[in-house]
């Protein structure tokens, strides 16, 4: 995957992310880090990597 793809998926996966993000402690955590907040980052970048698969079987590659 080429670094341009990647910063697309990225932003795509922050924005859904951050749709679900409640609070600071969602955002920032603690020093162990959140469970919650990791199980939301992982389905962002899972529906961000579906959403550029369907954008390229529409729009071509």
């Amino acid at each position: 995957m080429d670094e341009g793809r990647k910063r697309v998926i990225g932003i795509m996966a922050a924005i859904l992310a951050s749709l679900h993000m409640r609070t600071a402690d969602d955002l920032f955590g603690g020093p162990e880090g959140s469970p919650r907040t990791d199980k939301l980052i992982s389905a962002s970048v899972q529906w961000a990597r579906l959403i550029m698969e369907k954008v390229d079987d529409v729009c071509g590659r």
